[in-house]
């Protein structure tokens, strides 16, 4: 991973391994419920996480003072960091980046309504502290000990990405030795589910369609994803397992609308082409690319747009795993990387459920059907937000 351009040329940053992965997500909680839930049919009914138990990571009253969003955050860098192995580093040269979209909405939407019906004085003195956006980094840093920067990012859809992005630059500056990057969401309230709807960016349908001609919308879901990154030569020396290389990533902005994409997808064009610079790699050399493919109109036509600007008229093998899991808002990058980690362990790449029929607009080569076997490769990850926040990252085979 490079850090940026200096007078005399590419500044070279110490390589990131990953090497510990944690999920949530409408498949279940862990990878193993993950992976098998992106080669298989899509959940009937609301896309929520089936058989999350807070008791696994929290006594009783730690959960109820603890907003669902901040409990994903704490069950996957937990699980991540369980996965990573024996770990021995400075407390202070260790990083929590959690990102997240809306934080803790049910908390507040509940306060709300009890601030209505029942007045001031029985507001939760915990309102504050669960709703607030950095409640799930705070929660991982007090959970791990941890003295290094604890922070958040809230970039909408884009926060997962550019979350496991800062957490690779803090390692591979030399500032952190460890890091858990990652991202969680739990915004599937009455209200929260209401505005999207009211928006018409939900699919009245109720499917997740990637790139199909009939996408009409997207399918919320709610979930978190975490990686633990580490310095290549730490992650050896102690002889861990390592999933891949945060090899690169790139933050760019659309300037153009608040919810929609700029048309042509010129701002996710330039995101694809920074990541790959800074992973070092030119287009030929990807192998696959997981896309943001939300299934709504716009979004997936302009990143195909984008996708053909950079590659030309061949595309790599692209997938969107939202056609299974839905759009999890801050955490859908998050989820997605870890989706790349396993796509790579497993020589598979999941298909695009609910990719029937091609739109001839859409010129990519859509995985579908079933998983199609590759040799792991360069993986670019997508991620694009509200207010035109891209992030994309490169993730490489050890």
């Amino acid at each position: 991973m490079r850090l940026g351009i200096g007078p005399d040329g590419p500044i070279a940053g110490r390589r990131v391994a990953i090497t510990g992965v944690g999920v949530v997500s409408c498949c279940g909680v862990g990878t193993e419920a993950l992976w098998s839930g992106l080669n298989g049919p899509p959940p009937i009914g609301e896309r929520r996480v089936p058989d999350f138990d807070p008791e696994r990571w929290f006594t009783v009253k730690e959960a109820r003072q603890t907003d669902r969003f901040a409990q994903f955050s704490v069950a996957v860098a937990s699980m991540a960091f369980e996965d990573a192995g024996e770990i021995t580093a400075d407390p202070g040269r260790c990083a929590v980046i959690m990102g997240t979209g809306v934080g803790g909405l049910e908390t507040l939407e509940t306060q709300i309504l009890i601030f209505g019906e029942k007045g001031a004085r029985r507001v939760s003195p915990r309102l504050v502290p669960m709703m607030m956006t950095n409640a799930g980094a705070a929660a991982v840093s007090i959970r791990m000990g941890w003295h290094g920067p604890s922070e958040t990012i809230t970039t909408a859809c884009a926060a997962g990405a550019h979350s496991i992005a800062y957490a690779a630059h803090l390692v591979a500056s030399g500032r952190c030795d460890v890091a858990i990057g990652g991202a969680s969401e739990a915004g599937m309230t009455g209200v929260g589910m209401a505005a999207f709807a009211n928006m018409t960016a939900l699919s009245t349908s109720g499917n997740s369609r990637p790139f199909d001609l009939r996408r009409d919308g997207f399918v919320i879901t709610e979930g978190a994803g975490a990686f633990v990154l580490e310095a290549w030569d730490h992650a050896v020396a102690r002889g861990a397992h390592i999933y891949g290389e945060l090899a690169g990533a790139a933050s760019t902005a659309d300037a153009h609308h608040i919810t929609a994409p700029i048309p042509g997808g010129s701002g996710a064009a330039e995101c694809m082409a920074l990541a790959m610079e800074d992973a070092g790699i030119t287009p030929d050399q990807v192998g696959h690319i997981n896309a943001h493919g939300t299934s709504t109109p716009l979004n997936d036509r302009a990143e195909a747009d984008a996708i053909t600007k950079v590659f030309g008229g061949v595309s790599p093998p692209v997938t969107s795993t939202k056609g299974i899991t839905g759009h999890g808002l801050g955490a859908s990058g998050a989820i997605e990387a870890v989706a790349v980690a396993l796509s790579i362990q497993h020589h598979l790449i999941p298909p695009t459920s609910g990719y029937e029929q091609p739109d001839p607009d859409i010129h990519l080569d859509v995985v579908a059907g079933q998983a199609r076997p590759w040799v792991p490769a360069p993986v670019l990850s997508n991620s694009f937000g509200f207010g035109g926040h891209n992030g994309c990252l490169v993730i490489t085979p050890a």
